[in-house]
């Protein structure tokens, strides 16, 4: 779609809308929509440790893609998130950043784990302290559900942490 008048272009235009008419554009999701339901995520289910709240937020076939691997299904999720959080002590959850596409369809966000080694990895539950960073991609369906979840840690570094000698 492009605008008629000689002051848009078209990049801007499909962004934004017309200046004089900011909402000229109808878009699939806001931007604030989308950043907010992932963040909403985090908090409910990471940062408060709780898995089942997991089930407000995705869609019953969700998947999650995480090491390559797809874990398929919200109940199967949630099973999931609970076996992670049994593996870090003290776990905390910390969001860096967390952006979204033109449309809302996809999130973005980066963000940190710290805690205590509870057997992370197949290790020793050895207590001692971790820390990791990773990335999330969302896919957000238009009513709002969480479809699909890309997800890469920083395996190798953690690795390193936990069998230092």
């Amino acid at each position: 779609m492009r605008c008629a008048c000689w002051w848009c272009d078209e990049e801007s235009f499909r962004n934004w809308g017309h200046p004089i008419y900011i909402n000229a554009f109808p878009a699939r999701l806001s931007a604030v929509d989308s950043v907010k339901i992932v963040e909403e995520f985090w908090d409910a289910v990471w940062k408060a440790r709780d898995p089942d709240a997991a089930s407000r937020f995705v869609a019953d076939d969700f998947v999650i893609t995480t090491g390559g691997v797809d874990i398929v299904g919200k109940e199967n999720f949630i099973a999931w998130i609970r076996q992670f959080l049994t593996k870090i002590a003290d776990f905390q959850f910390e969001v860096i950043e967390t952006f979204q596409n033109a449309d809302g369809s996809r999130v973005a966000s980066r963000w940190r784990v710290t805690g205590k080694n509870n057997g992370l990895l197949g290790t020793e539950p050895d207590q001692n302290p971790i820390s990791f960073t990773g990335t999330a991609v969302w896919a957000v369906r238009e009513d709002g559900r969480l479809l699909h979840n890309w997800v890469e840690r920083a395996t190798w570094e953690v690795f390193q942490q936990l069998t230092r000698g």
